[in-house]
């Protein structure tokens, strides 16, 4: 039942290097490939998907560059390295990709190597704008959730941190506090006010869990575009976790009296923006064994259980949709844990981190492989 489904798009960032070190080359593998676009620091690189409703395409678009990729890498002893944090031991400053782009500058001054992280960004499209921003504040509430299932970012500098997404505990949130927008002209003022008051730099430096995106920012939007999530080298997973997101809003189109976070929330909306943060930041540091609130009812609750029971509640929606399969790989991770889980059980089992990233990039290349 495609028809029904919304489109979707990817925004997928990657670290390049050897089994040991990180080796910026995104500069070259701009030029060299028309659908990669290198980030501010060398040693990133991203390439975008165009927007397709099917997940069998969405699949080809998101496997068909990464091995190209990889087969020029090869040529150069090079590898695509899973990790969203530069997890081997590395140069702490900025390597830059374009020396004379003003926003990279901008970018290197303020943030340095905390940016140099490498994730996914979802992008669900949805026309009607109120529709629109009621996605974005559900998604939000739950942002955490995905969060977890994505974790892959336990280690820096040839270190384990304390975090299952060091990613999202050392990106800078930008501006630090995002309220829960209640429709688009909200967004609008608040944009322009932290654009003129220099919060922000321009309408790109809105680096948050999620937000509206478009053709012409902040006028002009037509999807939703959640940030939150660390790069998932398991592209089944990655489909399975957007299209928990997809049912999920489907779900709430049906029914925005009880599922829009601004009707149906146990918090006021500026008490409810607290919430969200905490509980991504609780998520980054434990994952699926961190303990949220929920923005319903604004009880405790288990990240891993949360996702089970929204699991639950999605059901019939999937199957309506023919979208079950799709789920399993998160069926999975809730039994077995997320990539940073078992990265920590086997770091802890005495493997080096060199050693686990070995094994996490043969694994990425059975998987490619296998879908020849």
């Amino acid at each position: 039942m495609t028809q029904n489904n919304l489109y979707k798009g990817f925004e997928v960032e990657l670290f390049t290097g050897s089994l040991n070190s990180h080796i910026g080359v995104s500069a070259e593998i701009e030029k060299k490939f028309l659908d990669f676009v290198k980030e501010p620091d060398n040693r990133n690189i991203e390439y975008i998907t165009t927007p397709e409703k099917d997940y069998s395409l969405l699949f080809e678009k998101l496997i068909t560059p990464r091995k190209k990729l990889r087969r020029w890498l090869k040529k150069k002893e090079l590898t695509i390295i899973p990790s969203s944090t530069l997890c081997f031991k590395h140069d702490i400053q900025v390597q830059r990709s374009d020396i004379d782009n003003v926003y990279h500058q901008f970018i290197q001054d303020n943030y340095g190597t905390s940016i140099a992280t490498s994730s996914v960004h979802i992008n669900i499209g949805i026309d009607d704008l109120d529709k629109l921003f009621a996605a974005i504040r559900l998604i939000r509430s739950e942002a955490s959730l995905y969060l977890s299932l994505s974790a892959s970012s336990p280690f820096l500098n040839n270190k384990i941190t304390d975090n299952h997404s060091q990613r999202w505990i050392q990106f800078p949130k930008t501006p630090s506090k995002v309220p829960i927008f209640v429709n688009h002209n909200s967004y609008i003022a608040w944009i322009e006010e932290n654009i003129a008051n220099k919060n922000m730099h321009n309408i790109r430096h809105f680096w948050s869990s999620i937000r509206p995106n478009g053709p012409q920012r902040p006028l002009i939007l037509d999807r939703l575009e959640l940030r939150i999530c660390d790069f998932v080298h398991d592209i089944n997973l990655l489909l399975g976790i957007t299209a928990m997101i997809e049912l999920r809003i489907l779900n709430l189109f049906e029914n925005l009296d009880s599922l829009d976070p601004l009707n149906a929330s146990f918090f006021s909306i500026d008490k409810l923006s607290e919430i969200c943060d905490q509980n991504e930041t609780n998520a980054a540091k434990n994952s699926l064994n961190s303990e949220l609130i929920h923005w319903q009812d604004g009880k405790k609750v288990i990240c891993g259980e949360w996702i089970q029971n929204l699991l639950s509640d999605l059901s019939s929606t999937a199957e309506k949709l023919n979208m079950t399969h799709l789920l399993n790989p998160i069926y999975e991770v809730l039994e077995e844990g997320n990539q940073s889980m078992k990265w920590i059980n086997q770091y802890e089992e005495g493997l080096s981190i060199e050693q686990i990233m070995k094994i996490s990039i043969e694994d990425m290349i059975r998987i490619e492989g296998e879908n020849v």
